[in-house]
């Protein structure tokens, strides 16, 4: 498995095809959950990528610097690679490559309500009561 972390400048086309169409299947298509996947933060996003040896995409997710504090999303494992505990191994590089870049700054998400426990693991608190983001429930949570 091949890591690459990239600013959206770096993105070769293909890349950022490949990306694009890997949220949307997941994002809108599985979730059921028609919205604007891609917005004005994919032009300044740091890109997370895991890449298989034959540049199939296996997971990925997105860093969001938005001044105050820094956030992380579309975090994504695609269908094959799913129940290989992918998901811990991104969430950590994620983490490391926040601390590395922004070490002294808060990091807040918005994440899917399910994940809770998955998110508390690496030490997010829940920092808001459940709500609605295109009708799946979502908590804020801070590190």
């Amino acid at each position: 498995m091949k890591i690459e972390i990239k600013e959206t400048a770096e993105l070769t086309a293909a890349e950022l095809l490949t990306i694009l169409k890997e949220r949307t299947k997941v994002f809108v298509v599985e979730q059921k959950s028609p919205y604007q996947e891609v917005d004005d933060w994919d032009n300044q996003a740091i890109h997370v990528m895991f890449w298989t040896d034959s540049h199939e995409l296996a997971a990925y997710a997105r860093i969001l610097n938005k001044d105050d504090y820094i956030s992380f999303g579309r975090a994504l494992v695609t269908q094959s690679f799913r129940k290989q505990k992918m998901g811990k191994k991104l969430v950590q590089t994620v983490l490391d490559e926040i601390n590395q870049r922004y070490s002294q700054q808060i990091i807040r998400i918005a994440a899917q309500s399910y994940l809770q426990k998955f998110y508390g693991a690496f030490g997010f608190q829940v920092s808001s009561s459940e709500y609605l983001e295109d009708n799946i429930p979502h908590i804020d949570m801070i590190l």
